[in-house]
């Protein structure tokens, strides 16, 4: 997660709205589960976006597919990608590092607004980090129905239980 420390300021800087989820969402919320990637919901209007790639082009990570990380922003491609190619997260890599990955979703799981309300501030390496909520999260996890997801909610369900 260290190597994602970098993009919670730089995120935090320029003012993105955003929230962690996933593998490290996960860890967030105190319960250990290895991964590698980052997976963000972001605010899915232009100006954000826009600010969002600035960072990671500052930041040195490239799109993983061939398009311009700015297509992003554009709400038509995103559908085209999302009904073409079938496509959940738009990819970031650094090249000189290929395994540090950024996913963003490309389109919001649940409304982003909504999500935001119930975030969680998490403290960790001297920042605050929006973390999508425990109940969200798992709402989320449930959706994607993946075995590690279904793993994962089995570890914060028992987490929330008191």
């Amino acid at each position: 997660m260290l190597p994602y420390v970098r993009i919670f300021q730089a995120l935090r800087e320029a003012g993105v709205r955003y929230l962690v989820a996933g593998g490290v969402a996960v860890n967030l919320h105190q319960v250990v589960r290895a991964t590698v990637d980052l997976d963000l919901i972001l605010h899915l209007e232009e100006k954000n976006i826009l600010k969002f790639v600035r960072v990671m082009k500052d930041l040195g990570y490239t799109p993983r597919v061939p398009v311009a990380a700015e297509d992003l922003a554009d709400p038509k491609k995103r559908r085209q990608w999302i009904e073409e190619k079938n496509m959940m997260v738009f990819s970031f890599i650094r090249p000189d590092n290929p395994m540090e990955i950024v996913d963003v979703f490309v389109k919001e799981p649940m409304r982003f607004a909504s999500l935001d309300k119930r975030r969680a501030d998490v403290e960790a390496f001297g920042l605050k980090i929006p973390v999508v909520g425990v109940a969200d999260l798992i709402r989320i996890k449930r959706k994607a129905g993946r075995e590690r997801d279904l793993y994962d909610i089995s570890l914060l369900s028992k987490k929330r239980t008191p």
